[in-house]
């Protein structure tokens, strides 16, 4: 099992017993808004509290040598925004990347509009890389909007 150790939160991966939490937390406005329906979770880490589920990250790689990088992805329960968790979460996983799988480059791409947590991916050092038009279909609405491309390189980690 992948555990990773912050100073506040650990990320592991989610379990079968997590998926309800998981599923309470994917079906709340803030992140619905977001996500769209969300019904796999194997493939993601829990974030934890003091042993309590507050979100899930994952990652996926791109193992081209030409291209490598790794991307990342959260979402947090509402009832714990603003406290620094999903910086802290982003923070960790991506020092794991950079230090033990060998990233040099990290991405992540936010909706355009979705300036919480863009703030939030600027606040762990991701720098804005450019405006990817008409990149997804917005769960609500079925149109589709705009994303932001954010990287960090490995030495701008904050």
């Amino acid at each position: 099992m992948m555990v990773l150790r912050g100073p506040r939160v650990v990320l592991r991966d989610a379990t079968d017993e997590d998926e309800p939490r998981l599923s309470e937390i994917a079906g709340t406005p803030e992140v619905t808004r977001w996500w769209g329906p969300v019904d796999e979770f194997e493939d993601m880490l829990a974030i934890t509290v003091d042993g309590m589920v507050i979100g899930a990250i994952q990652f996926d790689e791109e193992e081209d040598p030409m291209y490598r990088r790794a991307g990342i992805d959260i979402f947090v329960d509402p009832k714990w925004h603003g406290q620094g968790y999903g910086q802290e979460a982003i923070r960790t996983l991506a020092r794991w990347l950079i230090d033990e799988r060998g990233h040099h480059r990290i991405t992540i791409d936010p909706a355009a509009h979705n300036v919480v947590a863009i703030k939030a991916y600027e606040a762990v050092g991701f720098r804005r890389v450019g405006i990817m038009r008409a990149y997804e279909r917005d769960p609500a609405t079925e149109v589709f909007h705009d994303g932001l491309l954010m990287d960090l390189l490995a030495d701008e980690l904050a």
